[in-house]
């Protein structure tokens, strides 16, 4: 509603006495103090001072101002200080929403680089599946989003998401140790038509039964779960077999599993996904570039 400087103007006139007082003490010239004031009185609605013979005194707007008046620059100044700290990035606030692999992988490895690098940027994490996680950045309830997809599916991205890729996760068969394909590098899925199999994710169990139709069969599924250390030790135990993506697999390992990469490749891809306007944010873009470096030490996994 009021211009700063006119507010800054107004105080110096009050504690000055008179215009051409107030104009010395800033530097100005009388006719620019009197145009200011009578633009503040504009903005006001009212005359904030009358003339008493030689002095000047405050009518009752210009008293009610004046009381408010250090408020308002202190609290102007005190915005400026914030905002300045928010664009050097010593400070910053980012709520990250991750799905649970990537929660444990890739996020803990970039939020120790930007605390090495920017400590004053504050990352609150946040847990969600897609598609709900890009619902999430979409409504503004945070401000980037990892979410992974399939290349065989058809995926629901909201228009207004930017994506920022950030690595390829590579699918794994998961055998108990000592079953016959474990002897292979690499399986092919067909070989696995007849076994019973322990499913993941709905997202995830989406595209198992895509490449198990492309490849020709109806997979047995015995057990679904999100649970992956579950899947495992189910697994482990020998009540089937799963795929798994490898950001899992880098962090839980059950010791009587045992992995094999799939023939041909299968992948997953890992993306970040921000509103455009989000990616003109300093924390943001930090947070960002650390999530891609990361990314990038883990092409292939």
């Amino acid at each position: 509603m009021f211009d700063s400087r006119h507010i800054r103007t107004f105080r110096e006139v009050i504690r000055a006495g008179s215009y051409s007082a107030a104009a010395r003490a800033l530097g100005y010239t009388q006719p620019a103090i009197t145009q200011q004031m009578k633009a503040l009185e504009r903005d006001v609605g009212s005359p904030l001072f009358v003339r008493v013979g030689r002095g000047m005194r405050l009518t009752e707007a210009g008293e009610t101002l004046s009381r408010h008046a250090d408020v308002i620059l202190d609290s102007i100044s005190a915005a400026r200080q914030q905002l300045n700290a928010i664009t050097r990035l010593r400070t910053g606030h980012v709520r990250l929403c991750g799905f649970p692999s990537a929660n444990a992988t890739l996020i803990p490895e970039a939020m120790a680089r930007l605390a090495a690098a920017h400590p004053g940027v504050r990352v609150e994490l946040l847990e969600g599946e897609p598609p709900e996680s890009l619902g999430r950045v979409a409504r503004g309830e945070c401000d980037i989003t990892l979410a992974f997809t399939y290349p065989g599916l058809r995926e629901e991205v909201p228009p207004e998401l930017v994506e920022i890729p950030l690595l390829e996760d590579q699918l794994t068969v998961l055998l108990p140790t000592g079953h016959p394909l474990a002897r292979r590098r690499a399986v092919k899925l067909a070989d696995l038509s007849g076994e019973r199999w322990i499913a993941g994710c709905l997202r995830c169990r989406a595209n198992f039964l895509h490449e198990c139709a492309e490849q020709g069969f109806a997979p047995d599924i015995a057990f679904t779960t999100d649970d992956n250390l579950v899947i495992q030790s189910m697994v482990a135990a020998g009540l089937g077999v799963a795929m798994m993506p490898g950001l899992v697999l880098s962090f839980l390992c059950h010791q009587k599993v045992t992995g094999r990469a799939l023939e041909p490749a299968s992948r997953r891809h890992v993306s970040a996904y921000v509103l455009r306007e989000h990616l003109r944010v300093p924390a943001t873009e930090v947070v960002l570039e650390e999530l891609k470096a990361v990314a990038a030490n883990r092409v292939g996994c």
